[in-house]
């Protein structure tokens, strides 16, 4: 059974207005089981995914559990500038009771394949980075053999051997293993992986794989058009890509509550102009933010830069 609850419509609060001004007036909180979508509506929904089970399996600070609900609050006082007739939804979260994660990325998958089934644009908020191998089991079931690309923006591969468990650390690998099996491209690019968060064995994973990636030093608006375009040439040779954002890729001058901060990260200012060139591109099909934890914020700073790229995506996808 699908361990899940509803969104309160009391978390989302802010400034009220007559002709809904902000986010929390156009959201629409309903259940996975009843989500109505009118033929030829365009439809985002929001999808939680409360598990740092994955974190504390990867000796990582625990939190993250309450990431959804605390990007949905910071979300819910921004501006709205979507169209009058796009529906946005939040559908809930999924939950993981007793540690059970593999279960709960389980329950993901199956929400995503139904969510994409229905034709609308699923962001799911985390959530430890173990996000990301329920999300594309779920984008995988819907497309079928149709060519996926992985765009992560992140300090980390996660491309750890789960020869001992599952954890945050081994999403990318896991998928790899699957792509094996089925005798499929592993399309992989990781943006901002750093020298100093991974050891030599993952970088060595990585070219075995033949992962594509940036590392920070060149992950920057100085390098601008050379990140365009090995974006570019990524994109094309895929059928859809999904998107996933750690926060702890980003500086903690910017993201302090994470699982796993540092101030050698990257700036907003480069993920925001490659999420243009992902969106414009026309095969951007879901995405998710991973590893919010309140626990270590400052202010909601963090909260405030997910719902803030929560609020690029949605208001130009």
């Amino acid at each position: 059974m699908l361990a899940y609850k509803k969104t309160p419509p009391e978390l989302w609060s802010g400034r009220t207005s007559e002709q809904k001004l902000y986010l929390h007036e156009k959201v629409h909180c309903g259940t996975i089981d009843k989500i109505e979508i009118a033929e030829n509506q365009k439809t985002i929904v929001l999808l939680g995914y409360a598990c740092d089970e994955g974190v504390k399996r990867n000796q990582g600070r625990i939190g993250a559990v309450n990431g959804p609900d605390t990007i949905r609050q910071s979300l819910g006082k921004f501006p709205n500038h979507l169209e009058d007739d796009l529906q946005f939804i939040d559908c809930g979260t999924i939950l993981c009771p007793e540690g059970k994660m593999e279960q709960a990325q389980e329950d993901l998958s199956q929400t995503i394949a139904q969510l994409l089934s229905l034709n609308t644009f699923p962001i799911v908020l985390g959530g430890g980075h173990d996000i990301a191998f329920g999300h594309y089991q779920g984008i995988k079931k819907h497309l079928g053999n149709k060519k996926i690309g992985i765009i992560n923006f992140d300090a980390h591969f996660d491309l750890r051997l789960n020869t001992s468990g599952n954890t945050s650390g081994t999403p990318f690998y896991q998928i790899a293993q699957e792509c094996q099996k089925e005798g499929t491209v592993f399309n992989y690019m990781c943006l901002g992986v750093r020298r100093d968060a991974n050891d030599k064995t993952l970088f060595e994973k990585a070219d075995s794989l033949n992962v594509k990636y940036l590392e920070t030093a060149h992950f920057n608006m100085h390098y601008l058009e050379h990140v365009q375009l090995i974006l570019m040439q990524f994109i094309e040779d895929v059928d859809y890509v999904y998107t996933t954002i750690d926060l702890d890729g980003f500086s903690s001058a910017y993201a302090p509550g994470v699982s796993a901060p540092s101030p050698m990260g990257f700036a907003p200012n480069i993920v925001l102009e490659s999420l243009r060139v992902i969106i414009d591109s026309k095969k951007l099909i879901s995405l998710d933010i991973a590893e919010m934890n309140p626990t270590y914020d400052s202010d909601g700073q963090t909260a405030k830069l997910a719902a803030s790229l929560v609020h690029y995506v949605m208001h130009h996808k």
